[in-house]
Order: structure tokens, then C-alpha cells, then sequence
């Protein structure tokens, strides 16, 4: 794999695409809980957390449309072999003629679905029915401008790799959006209980989620080594996937300490204390799936073994 400016720029651009991508499915999640909770009242103590989610859930939309625009100008730019300059003329025959266009097609029309559905969002059951529909197409897309696409659409590699990519939006969406989003807009006694709430159902969302993407991931290093573990240290893609796992199980760590240590005592004592112990692993928590979108991104352009 050789690294040039082109490379630098699908990689930041790809990691772009999924922090913003699990931003929005965060974000969503964290309005629904917080509206159901009664916080779109004005008045209510955890009315400006919610205000903030909805904020975040139509800036997160709006990233992920032109990062995917500005993913797909770089890829048609290595495509073309004419460097940046000539991106531009090559888009249609990109978009049109290739595997990367025709999948980068339905990412870019589920971002768009999911912008147009965050600005329209009422809250109700449709809306609900609309943020969720856009995730699962822009899932599908994602999932097909990765490996698992090689083996066609019907396969159980690519259908596992689009419930992998949306449930670690799940996961990571919701340590995100917590941490840098939600959860600051928290930090009085008045709104302990809902930060409390909000605390419950971020361990037990985040540990389902974390159960279906080890399931799913574990397939899909199936299916990229080929039943060769020791395509793990003879290849630079084992090398990258090996620094993936390294950095989710960092996560999984600061999440676990969370769930066992520092929730426990925050529903028994309610203290700021333990409130911001709570906050600041998740801060923790969410710097580190930042590096593993990151990795990921570069796993996507590496060459499986």
C-alpha cells in the first residue's frame, strides 16, 4: 500500500464519514430517550440535552453528506490516475461505470435521506421510521465500499458487514454523542436523574450493540483472512486489523470499568463526584473509537491477505 496525498485524504475522509455516520444514529437515539423522558417540555431540567441532540443529530446528517462527497472526489481522483485536478471529469463515468460509484451511490442517498429526515423530525413514529430507514441504506453503502462487497451482495459477507457497520454506529454513536454532545448539557443536580437515566441506558444499549459487532466482526475477520491467522503478522492488512482490535478492546476496557465501578456507585450516591468520574471515562472512551474509525479507514484501503 503506498502512501500518497490521495491516500491521506480517502482515509481522513472515510473516518469522517463514520464518526459523523455514528454521531447521527447516537444523536437520534439520545432525542428519542430524552423526549420520552419529557424533556421537549421547555421548562424541562433536560430540555437543553435534548435541544443539543436534535442539534447535533441534523449537523452530524449534514457532515455526513459532504464528507461523502468529498470521500468519493478523492476516490475518483485514484481512479483516474490524474491526481485532484482531474476528480472533476471523471465523476460521472465513476459514479456510473464502477463498483465504488454504484455503492457510493446508495451511502450518498441514505446520508441524504437521513439529512432530509433530521430537518423534517417531529419526533413521532414515522420519523422515527424514516431516521431509521435512511441508517440502514446509508449502512448498506457503507458496507459495500468495503471487502465484504467482493463477494456480492447476496453474501453472508456482505450482509453481516452491514449489520456490523450499523451497530458499531450504535455503539460508538452513543459514546459520542453522550460524551461530547449530550452529557456536558448535564452537569447540575437538577438534572442528575436524567443523567442517571441516560447512564443506564447507555451500558445496556452499548453492550448489546458491543455483542453483535463482536459476533459480526469475527466473521468478517473470517472471511478477510481467508482461515489464515497467520495472515495477521505477514500482512499489512492483519497488521492494521490486529491495531483495530487493540484499540476496541481499549474501549471495551473504559466501558466495562464504567458499567461495573462507576455507575453502581453513581445510582447509589447521586454525587457530582461520580457523575463526572462517569463523564470523563466516557470522554475516555469516545477518544479512543475516534482512533478506531480511524484504523478502520485504513483497513478499507488496505488489501486483504
Amino acid at each position: 500500500m503506498n502512501v500518497d496525498g490521495l491516500l491521506v485524504g480517502q482515509v481522513a475522509l472515510g473516518a469522517l464519514m463514520n464518526v459523523a455516520f455514528a454521531f447521527v444514529v447516537g444523536s437520534a437515539l439520545f432525542e428519542r430517550w430524552l423526549a420520552v423522558d419529557g424533556a421537549r417540555v421547555p421548562n424541562a431540567p433536560s430540555h437543553l440535552a435534548w435541544q443539543r441532540a436534535r442539534s447535533s443529530l441534523i449537523a452530524a446528517a449534514f457532515a455526513l453528506v459532504l464528507a461523502d462527497g468529498g470521500w468519493l472526489f478523492y476516490e475518483a481522483a485514484s481512479i483516474s490516475g490524474a491526481g485532484l485536478a482531474g476528480a472533476l471529469p471523471a465523476l460521472p463515468d465513476v459514479i456510473g461505470s464502477t463498483h465504488v460509484g454504484h455503492a457510493w451511490s446508495v451511502a450518498f442517498g441514505g446520508a441524504a435521506l437521513l439529512l432530509v429526515s433530521a430537518l423534517l423530525y417531529g419526533g413521532g413514529r414515522l420519523g422515527q421510521c424514516f431516521v431509521g430507514l435512511a441508517a440502514l441504506i446509508c449502512a448498506a453503502g457503507m458496507a459495500s465500499l468495503g471487502h465484504a462487497a467482493d463477494a456480492g451482495v447476496v453474501s453472508l459477507a456482505y450482509q453481516t458487514q452491514i449489520v456490523h457497520a450499523l451497530f458499531t454506529a450504535v455503539w460508538s454513536g452513543i459514546v459520542l454523542a453522550g460524551a461530547f454532545v449530550v452529557l456536558p448539557a448535564l452537569d447540575t443536580s437538577i438534572t442528575r436523574g436524567a443523567l442517571i437515566r441516560l447512564a443506564e441506558r447507555i451500558s445496556s444499549v452499548s453492550l448489546l450493540a458491543f455483542c453483535v459487532v463482536v459476533l459480526t466482526g469475527v466473521v468478517e475477520a473470517g472471511h478477510g483472512l481467508h482461515g489464515d491467522v497467520g495472515a495477521l503478522r505477514s500482512s499489512t492488512w492483519g497488521h492494521v486489523l490486529t491495531l483495530k482490535l487493540a484499540l476496541v478492546l481499549l474501549a471495551v476496557v473504559l466501558g466495562g470499568l464504567n458499567r461495573t465501578s462507576v455507575l453502581p456507585r453513581l445510582r447509589r450516591t447521586a454525587s457530582t463526584v461520580d457523575a463526572y468520574t462517569f463523564k470523563n471515562m466516557l470522554h475516555l472512551e469516545a477518544f479512543v473509537m475516534v482512533g478506531v474509525f480511524l484504523v478502520a479507514a485504513v483497513l478499507v484501503q488496505s488489501p486483504p491477505p
